[in-house]
């Protein structure tokens, strides 16, 4: 949730926000007439109570004769009190309305859709030149196929389109990537977690996952639990209405779940193989610290995962997303694309984003400060994900099929060097 105070105080940043997100710059201003509206009705409230309070303390030092007189005004300042509090209480549910659907103020993005990202550099060295070495590159779906790893057909056959089973060396090789990144994220000091994958509503709504994409989450309405597209929920949901001591610095911990997307709003798209999918695996970064300190945070998270990507040998590029691309919950996002030779193009596989304090106010995590308490900063990031693994095979294929294990995974691996075809 935003700070209502700063913006009472100054609504242009957070119109500016709106404008750069191409989002409703107008409900700045009906957030502005909820909140008076809301001061005046608490006002209006607290002035009729403290009336009644004044006339109950009375009725004890009147005498007879004034007492049914004082009694009937009591009675008459209840009834004004209890309407005056219904209609206190209807304004401040409108106002927490309205603010729940206002998006985090942006901070440092660029302005524009989804085509306006700023590309901040090239890593990992030059895409292969598969010419070059006289061979045309197979998707990962054909590789994943030949070396008896991926089997999307039987996916689709017990649980429906966009499942699969990872067989062999390929479940190997994404546990491999994913006790790479915890091995990655406790030696960083990253606390590792297994977290739930159901959440509450309170939880899922507090993250700000329940607004124009809650359309992507799976919900079970007999339990009234949503199903978990990143253990970013429940890590952001472990410390609910808590007050942390950061005075050593931040909190952070290593989230490692199963998660599960139900992919509505990409119809058509990355249908082939592994890429776009309802269940897959992540490890997911989580750092709780002060404001002031959270871009710096970020900036860390962002090395991480760039750390996870030379690991395996991934030429990427870093993006700064642009703020119509920024979901509701991120106040920054940078992330980490690379490159898929057989569509050559870039393929997300790291996200990192700084909340700010949004998800910190919606869930209550506060910190102790001078003065009293204040909200922390929330920020996330991916160290490690299934996805990964179209690019590995991709980029490290060989002409005859077969595929080279980067080196920094080979330890995962027993020591294995190549992944070859079935049957070889």
């Amino acid at each position: 949730m935003i700070d209502l105070r700063a913006l009472r105080e100054n609504p242009e940043p957070f119109r500016a926000s709106q404008r750069a997100r191409g989002a409703d710059v107008e409900l700045v201003d009906r957030i502005l007439a909820a909140d008076e509206a809301r001061r005046s009705s608490l006002s209006a409230f607290e002035g009729l109570r403290a009336q009644q309070k004044t006339i109950s303390k009375s009725v004890g030092r009147a005498s007879a004769e004034e007492r049914p007189a004082i009694l009937a005004q009591a009675k008459e300042l209840a009834e004004q009190v209890k309407a005056a509090e219904a209609a206190s209480n209807r304004a401040a549910e409108a106002l927490d309305e309205l603010a729940h659907q206002f998006a985090n103020l942006i901070a440092g993005a660029p302005s524009g859709g989804e085509e306006d990202y700023v590309v901040l550099r090239h890593e990992g060295g030059r895409p292969r030149d598969f010419a070059a070495e006289g061979f045309t590159p197979a998707d990962h779906l054909a590789l994943g196929e030949g070396l008896d790893i991926i089997d999307t057909r039987r996916g689709a056959k017990v649980s429906g389109a966009r499942f699969y089973f990872l067989k062999g060396w390929g479940m190997r090789l994404e546990l491999a990537l994913m006790t790479a990144a915890l091995d990655r994220g406790t030696a960083h000091g990253f606390i590792p977690m297994t977290t739930p994958t159901l959440v509450t509503p309170q939880v899922m709504g507090g993250t700000g996952f329940l607004g124009a994409h809650s359309d992507e989450i799976y919900y079970l309405p007999a339990d009234d639990l949503y199903l978990t597209g990143t253990s970013e929920v429940a890590l952001a949901g472990y410390h609910t209405d808590e007050i942390l001591d950061l005075s050593a610095g931040p909190r952070r911990y290593l989230g490692w779940s199963t998660c599960y997307r139900r992919e509505a709003g990409a119809a058509g798209k990355d249908t082939r193989g592994i890429i776009r999918v309802h269940q897959f695996n992540k490890a997911e970064m989580f750092s709780y610290c002060r404001p002031e300190e959270a871009e710096a945070e970020h900036q860390r998270l962002l090395a991480l995962e760039e750390e996870m990507l030379a690991l395996v040998e991934l030429p990427y590029r870093v993006i700064d997303t642009a703020a119509g691309d920024l979901g509701s919950s991120a106040a920054r996002k940078f992330d980490c694309e690379a490159w898929l030779p057989t569509q050559e193009r870039w393929m997300e596989v790291t996200s990192t984003s700084n909340c700010t304090t949004y998800q910190a106010r919606r869930l209550a995590v506060r910190e102790r400060r001078e003065g009293g308490t204040a909200p922390v900063a929330t920020l996330n990031g991916t160290l490690a994900t299934t996805r990964w693994l179209v690019a590995l095979l991709e980029n490290h294929q060989m002409a005859d099929g077969s595929v080279r294990v980067p080196e920094g995974l080979r330890p995962y691996l027993g020591g294995l060097e190549v992944i070859e075809p079935a049957g070889r």
